[in-house]
């Protein structure tokens, strides 16, 4: 998982829509962590939680599937 680390820190920068994939991903981030700061959750914040881990791995897999690209890149042109 470093290496991906890696390559989404050098990549983003240049990638605009890695850049915003990632950024998106760490806002949902933040938004689970207010709904794990909370004692209880109602029905609709639960159901809000769970389309935001959705939506969030869906993002990384978008993310991941962006890494690989470039660390295919990268090893061709090594």
């Amino acid at each position: 998982m470093d290496k991906e680390k890696e390559l989404i820190a050098k990549y983003a920068e240049k990638d605009e829509e890695l850049r915003k994939l990632v950024e998106e991903h760490r806002a949902l981030d933040q938004q689970l962590e207010e709904f794990h700061k909370r004692p209880y959750l109602t029905a609709e914040e639960e159901v809000e939680k769970k389309r935001i881990q959705v939506k969030k791995l869906a993002l990384k897999d978008q993310i991941l599937a962006i890494v690989e690209k470039y660390r295919k890149m990268e090893e061709e042109n090594k």
